[in-house]
């Protein structure tokens, strides 16, 4: 299972320079609940909602969205070994909230400081 960061979602919902491979999407993939407010966030920010709206919705519907549970909050407010923003606090709560239960994930990303918490976390990373 792969943990997809909001990076990934928005390199490939805008086409950006660097984008995921296309076996990605044959993966099964998994994200909080904030994916869906931060590519929304996005779109409307770039006034895109007219044009990749479905687009938005496809790629929302083919991840499992975990909820921002208490357990999952409470681990954000806790230090981490690296600097992180309030955001990925939350995704890395999220990540650890399904490792602590078993679940065999890794972290798909393209944002450099998310990557380096989560290599201060020992998380495995997928290769884009």
């Amino acid at each position: 299972m792969i943990y997809l960061d909001t990076s990934v979602a928005l390199a490939h919902l805008l086409a950006e320079d660097r984008s995921p491979p296309a076996s990605l999407w044959d993966e099964p993939l998994v994200s909080s609940r904030l994916l869906e407010y931060e590519l929304w966030t996005r779109i409307h920010a770039r006034r895109l909602a007219r044009t990749h709206a479905e687009a938005v919705r496809a790629l929302l519907g083919r991840i499992a969205l975990l909820e921002l549970a208490s357990p999952v909050l409470a681990r954000a407010l806790e230090p981490f070994p690296a600097p992180v923003r309030t955001l990925d606090a939350l995704h890395l709560a999220s990540f650890e909230f399904l490792r602590g239960r078993g679940q065999p994930v890794s972290l798909a990303s393209f944002d450099e400081r998310m990557l380096t918490a989560a290599r201060a976390l020992h998380i495995p990373i997928t290769a884009l």
